[in-house]
């Protein structure tokens, strides 16, 4: 973990614990903070204890063990008298053969104190994921929320602005009726986005380990991060690195050294012991014994009705289990980066197009308000021109926010690390990408020269019959709330 993400991590907490104000926290504060607080993952984690527990126990079935016991007996016979006598032993034993079995289950339990660990990691990288998702759920629902709210006040000023004509005799009755139903659609609808805002923003407070009535902040917003490397080499990458191929390359081993445990049945097994005991009696006399023993036993079961064959073979199924889960699991992986691939491609390609529609829309928007005041145009057009805008801005919304998410995602279907950057992935292509000019690179697809101007805040022209973005237009493409 980085120490500015640390120090975030630290902030946040103090933040929080003082109650009387809201946190204010950014990605990488969010994420750290889960990454410190989230049960699901000290849950997680616990499965190394469990993974090392498994360990010790395997070891110490190879290595030496000592026992003692001891007894004190009173005797009352019916002829009369009693007797009291006393013996305590004191044994040890050491496996000096054992078919392969503890050698191969220590090396299986070093296995899985491995592949316990990778799987935590994997849930942290998991848990990254999700908060970033989460993240840009709550803002996205967030800005929904503004622009459902800037579709209220539209109307309602719509509504304002009828009535007025209505009592002046330059509108009809109707304007009038039909302009407070879209108003109070309009709030529905509002209503409806102000409860998904409540309700994603207790996600992400769940993964923060938060309470649900601590107030929040999110101080980040959408910016366009390029991503350069092709989607083969993520592809290729996350085959390679994945915690879970890794976990299933370990599993498949484990079912290899099963089989050889299962094996270890057929061969003989050879134990060196030796004990010393002592026997004194107390009452009616007084005598005592010693008895010292020391050997190597030797045993090997020659016929045990199939139990060992039948072990074998059930070995032998699990390891054929694991190399077909090895399988499925790289498949599924590699649709994984594609899926999130493609989608993080069709968003990128989205974002210069919506924005351009978005700009259009205003300005239809307020053409058609002006023609309507002026008894050029009808209502329907206005609602129209209404509906459009908001979808025009729902879209544009919805492009930042899925190109943020799907990104996240790519990453994390890849493989990368905590704190590994694209870098990682192709570094070539990386070096490659971050040289380029928005604009003058040829190679490049006017969607992608397109997607970069809007980062860069200027109007992306690829071809004669582009328009130009006016200030209005670019104030609802900036990616901030209104």
């Amino acid at each position: 973990m980085k120490m500015k993400g640390m120090a975030g991590a630290m902030l946040a907490a103090l933040l929080l614990s003082g109650g009387t104000e809201a946190a204010a926290l950014s990605i990488e504060e969010a994420v750290d903070l889960a990454l410190a607080q989230n049960t699901s993952l000290q849950i997680k984690a616990k499965g190394e204890d469990t993974a090392r527990a498994d360990l010790k126990s395997a070891r110490g079935k190879n290595g030496f063990a000592l026992s003692a016991s001891g007894n004190f007996t009173v005797s009352h016979p019916d002829s009369g008298g009693h007797t009291r006598t006393g013996n305590a032993s004191l044994s040890a034993s050491l496996p000096l053969y054992t078919g392969g079995a503890n050698e191969a289950n220590i090396r299986s339990g070093e296995i899985g104190l491995d592949t316990a660990r990778l799987a935590t990691e994997r849930e942290r990288e998991n848990l990254r994921y999700s908060v970033i998702k989460a993240y840009y759920d709550v803002l996205e629902a967030q800005r929904t929320v503004a622009i459902d709210q800037e579709s209220v006040d539209k109307y309602q000023a719509h509504l304002t602005n009828v009535e007025l004509l209505y009592q002046a005799g330059s509108k009809a009755r109707l304007d009038v009726l039909r302009s407070s139903v879209e108003l109070a659609n309009a709030r529905q609808t509002l209503i409806k986005a102000q409860n998904e805002y409540e309700v994603r923003l207790i996600v992400l407070k769940n993964l923060l380990h938060l309470s649900p009535k601590e107030p929040l902040t999110l101080t980040e917003d959408f910016s366009y991060q390029p991503f350069y490397s092709p989607m083969e080499a993520c592809v290729a990458y996350a085959v390679e690195n994945r915690k879970d191929i890794l976990i299933d390359r370990y599993t498949l081993r484990q079912r290899e050294l099963a089989v050889d445990m299962a094996r270890a049945g057929y061969r003989p097994q050879a134990n060196l012991s030796a004990s010393v005991s002592e026997e004194r009696e107390f009452h009616p006399r007084s005598s005592d014994s010693r008895n010292y023993t020391a050997g190597v036993r030797v045993t090997w079961n020659v016929f045990d009705g199939g139990v060992t064959a039948a072990a074998v073979d059930k070995a032998q199924t699990a390891l054929e289990v694991a190399t077909l889960t090895l399988q499925k699991d790289t498949e599924d992986i590699d649709q994984a980066v594609r899926q999130a691939y493609y989608g993080m491609r069709e968003a990128e390609k989205r974002l210069a197009s919506t924005q351009a529609a978005v700009g259009e829309a205003r300005e239809d928007y307020y053409i058609t308000m002006e023609k309507y005041r002026a008894g050029q145009g009808i209502m329907l057009d206005v609602i129209d021109a209404q509906v459009a805008l908001s979808t025009a801005e729902m879209n544009f919304a919805s492009a930042q926010y899925d190109y943020a998410r799907y990104r996240a995602q790519v990453e994390n279907a890849a493989g990368l690390a905590l704190g590994a950057s694209e870098e990682n992935i192709d570094p070539r292509a990386v070096a490659e990408g971050r040289v380029r000019q928005p604009g003058r690179d040829v190679s490049a697809s006017s969607d992608y020269r397109r997607a970069q101007a809007v980062v860069d805040g200027m109007a992306g022209s690829d071809s004669a019959d582009d328009e130009v973005v006016s200030p209005e237009q670019g104030a609802a493409g900036n990616g901030g709330t209104r």
